[in-house]
């Protein structure tokens, strides 16, 4: 059985538990322990999910038979606990971004390398039929050469107010929603970024005492320019359900190779891309410059 585990349990990271979980009631894998510094959360999610719970992940490592762990801390915590797993040897689900420096994502894949390490990056957009279908008809040629594209996300307001108070003014609309759409133009065009040029808006959230940006406007070039249970369903889940199945294939002895050449997974690589292309937007936000990747 594959053992799996969660460190933070937050919005994102419950429903990582419930995908999980629904996993464990098919057989496949077995949810052992989460981890979560608010103690309330944890005890909350401990109960209901009858699992055991922790409060410091190097604790959780520990003490108990871990093969695969999910990494849902706030956008600028990922690095550490993805690093302190690689080396252990523990297959990783990291949510987007990967990090948010391209040091942080090269030190996560060198450990995992190092480890013979799985890191997979929830950019879960690409699970969207849609998406897949939109990604087909571009490399297939239907659309002629792609010269440019437009993309929007908005969210709504108590996400950085209410929901991520506490850590809004370590991210930005770029890493907490940009990320996503920065990584489905590489994948469905099968490129990497080379420049990035961005302006922002600091004004409403600066007024509730929030210092991030209320939005961020970026021009990218490319380099070729159960029964009884309730199911979840959806992109959101396939993509964690993914992993889970990715690691099953490499612990029956599947080639990192080949796995990487026929999924739609993202792993390190994607997760590396997508940051460098991020980290330019944020950097070209501070200069009023391009800045090439």
């Amino acid at each position: 059985m594959l053992n799996l585990a969660v460190i933070g349990t937050g919005r994102y990271g419950k429903n990582i538990i419930d995908a999980f979980k629904q996993l464990e009631r098919q057989g496949l894998a077995q949810l052992v322990s989460i981890c979560e510094i608010n103690r309330d959360l944890l005890d909350l999610h401990c109960e209901r999910y009858q699992v055991k719970g922790y409060t410091d992940y190097t604790t959780m490592f520990e003490k108990e038979k871990i093969d695969a762990v999910a990494i849902a801390t706030p956008d600028h915590l990922h690095r550490e606990p993805c690093v302190y797993a690689a080396k252990l040897g523990k297959h990783i689900l990291v949510e987007k971004p990967m990090d948010v420096s391209v040091e942080g994502c090269l030190e996560i894949m060198e450990t995992a390398k190092k480890n013979n390490v799985l890191i997979q990056v929830d950019f879960h957009k690409r699970y969207d039929p849609h998406h897949q279908q939109l990604c087909k008809d571009v490399r297939s040629g239907k659309f002629g050469i792609i010269e440019y594209g437009y993309v929007h996300m908005e969210d709504r307001i108590e996400v950085p107010s209410k929901w991520f108070s506490s850590w809004a003014h370590m991210s930005s609309p770029v890493w907490f929603l940009g990320v996503h759409f920065i990584d489905l133009v590489r994948w469905c065009i099968n490129s990497n970024g080379k420049c990035a040029y961005a302006t922002g808006h600091k004004i409403k959230l600066k007024q509730m005492r929030i210092d991030t940006y209320d939005s961020v406007s970026a021009k990218v070039l490319f380099e070729n320019d159960v029964s009884g249970k309730t199911v979840y369903k959806g992109y959101g889940i396939e993509s964690i359900s993914d992993f889970v199945y990715n690691v099953r294939y490499l612990k029956d002895g599947g080639d990192f190779g080949q796995l990487k050449k026929n999924s739609i997974s993202a792993f390190g690589e994607d997760g590396l891309e997508v940051t460098k292309i991020a980290a330019a937007i944020h950097k070209s936000l501070e200069t009023g410059e391009p800045v090439f990747i």
